[in-house]
């Protein structure tokens, strides 16, 4: 088959717009297919349960002849949590740097998956030939080390995908941003820029990580009598240097608690990403053999999760740490939003048991502001701006940021997950879309918890159960026992006997109506009684409990 030309790029996110997380986009080019990221979110409020979601990702499986590789931009959760949901059904190669890989490598183990998908190990400046596709890494900073921006090579032109990032010129370890390579990319000219929106609405520029060390270094000094903790997220491997190097520096042991801190310290470590001095660690046992004022405990829970290590510190249901007076507690992030209930709830707890809370100038953002954007698109320069990473507010900032940079209007596109957006250097427009939604993972099961088992658990929630057991004969359809009722979560039965008395009345007249008019059909006689108790309930309470009629026969 002769290659036509005038082939379009097709651009396809299948998550991760209007949310932060979830991130994964197609980028499609005639009989190839590759996958930027491959991210989880976190359940929203009313997910109850569920314990994870990952993108849908129907048209990858539909097309999985065409898709050739995965690139990974960095090693969080949102950008890599859903690999070995995805991969167990579109087997192909994972491209990401030496750190991200090890994350990656960890969640594979877990998942028994680690024979099983190939994973290559790509250096910046390096390129991958994939089908039509050309894939450069390009170094970038952000809240995790090893983060990557990439450009994406195709014969309808060349888009440049920032990832996560800021721009940092001083990071605690590795090299700065690399500035001069989005230039001379910028130079041969752009197609589209794929930029994070995170902070978008945010003026100015991002700090260094490096000045959050500097606070650190103030704290420990301010604090020599006391006992430090410090809360951040587990991937913050940056920000876990510089405690420890604060550590050292005051002469204090670290003790690492809470389990994906302690999984990411590891793998860190062992790849030579963090510089930790001999002695300084200590494990949680040894605790007990210094003074409080020698020791620094990182541990996670900075966004008030219920299950990390320094929630069940605050509520005192940690086995080996309890707060005390005197504690000193920093918060080295800020609260994701959604979060900022559980993080204050926490906060309080431990102020309550005498600890003292420290959450200023204590966290800088992973992500640029509104000058290190303008940077980048006056860098690069591209013929269309594509807001990404980002709820819709974001985006809309970013796409304003990218009109008073002198992009015309048409050529910016806000898209929603699903949308197949065409482009070349002659045009682009929205053409399609495909299907995407949220897949929830709710123990060991994917996707068999959907809507309609949601909306249900909502219903439990709000109104309880009730469950009418009724026995019947077989030959004569005569009622032999019942019918009884069993409630959960509607109301406290002790304190109510007479709602209940006249519930089972209620019920007798229902049950004794369908034998007069000799309905023997089953399912009529649940209808009947769910209607009569339903309507009962109602006018008593302005309660609407799930019902549930049990018949049995004998």
């Amino acid at each position: 088959m002769k290659k036509e030309k005038n082939s379009k790029l097709k651009i396809i996110p299948l998550g991760g717009l209007e949310q932060i997380g979830m991130n994964i986009t197609a980028f499609e080019y005639e009989d190839s297919i590759i996958v930027v990221d491959c991210g989880l979110s976190f359940p929203e409020d009313d997910m109850l349960g569920i314990d994870l979601v990952i993108p849908d990702v129907t048209y990858l499986k539909n097309n999985a002849d065409r898709v050739k590789g995965f690139f990974i931009t960095h090693g969080h959760e949102d950008h890599i949590g859903a690999i070995p949901y995805v991969l167990r059904e579109i087997n192909v190669p994972v491209y990401a740097t030496k750190l991200t890989n090890g994350i990656i490598e960890h969640k594979l183990r877990e998942h028994n998956m680690l024979t099983k998908v190939k994973r290559k190990v790509v250096k910046y400046g390096q390129h991958i030939n994939l089908g039509c596709f050309r894939v450069e890494f390009i170094r970038t900073n952000h809240s995790i080390a090893d983060a990557a921006a990439l450009a994406i090579y195709s014969p309808a032109g060349t888009i440049v995908h920032t990832g996560d990032f800021k721009v940092d010129y001083t990071p605690v370890f590795g090299d700065p941003i690399d500035l001069q390579r989005f230039g001379e990319i910028g130079k041969k000219g752009v197609l589209a820029l794929m930029c994070d929106s995170t902070n978008a609405e945010r003026p100015g520029y991002t700090s260094s990580e490096k000045t959050v060390g500097k606070t650190f270094d103030h704290i420990f000094a301010d604090h020599v009598n006391s006992r430090i903790i410090v809360a951040t997220f587990a991937s913050n491997v940056d920000r876990v240097q510089q405690v420890i190097n604060s550590a050292y520096k005051y002469g204090r042991k670290v003790v690492v608690e809470g389990r994906s801190m302690v999984n990411i310290i590891s793998i860190a470590s062992e790849l030579g990403y963090l510089n930790i001095p001999d002695q300084t660690l200590i494990d949680i046992e040894q605790l007990k053999n210094y003074p409080d004022e020698q020791t620094v405990l990182i541990t996670t829970g900075s966004q008030g999760e219920s299950m990390a290590a320094l929630s069940r510190m605050s509520a005192n249901l940690h086995k080996k740490i309890t707060i005390q007076p005197g504690d000193t507690v920093i918060f080295s992030s800020n609260p994701i939003p959604g979060n900022e209930k559980a993080v204050s709830r926490v906060i309080n707890e431990l102020s309550r048991k005498g600890a003292d809370v420290i959450f200023q100038d204590t966290h800088v953002s992973g992500h640029a502001c509104q000058e290190d954007i303008k940077l980048i698109y006056s860098l690069v320069k591209p013929q269309y701006a594509i807001p990404v990473h980002g709820e819709y507010k974001h985006l809309k900032a970013q796409a304003k940021i990218a009109r008073e940079l002198g992009i015309e209007k048409e050529n910016i596109f806000i898209l929603s997950s699903g949308d197949v957006l065409e482009l070349d250097a002659q045009g682009a427009a929205v053409t399609g879309e495909v299907p995407v939604g949220d897949i929830m993972v709710d123990g060991l099961g994917v996707g068999d918890v959907g809507n309609i088992v949601l909306r249900d658990r909502q219903h439990l929630a709000e109104d309880g159960i009730i469950i009418v057991v009724l026995t019947l004969e077989s030959s004569s359809g005569q009622v032999v026992a019942g019918p009884d009722i069993v409630t959960r979560g509607f109301v406290y039965v002790r304190g109510s006997e007479s709602l209940m008395d006249e519930a089972r009345k209620v019920l007798d007249d229902t049950v004794y109506h369908c034998m007069d008019k000799n309905i023997t059909d089953w399912g009529k006689i649940k209808t009947e009684i769910k209607d009569s108790l339903g309507e009962f309930v109602w006018k008593k309470t302005k309660r609407r409990p799930m019902i549930m009629p049990i018949i049995m026969e004998v």
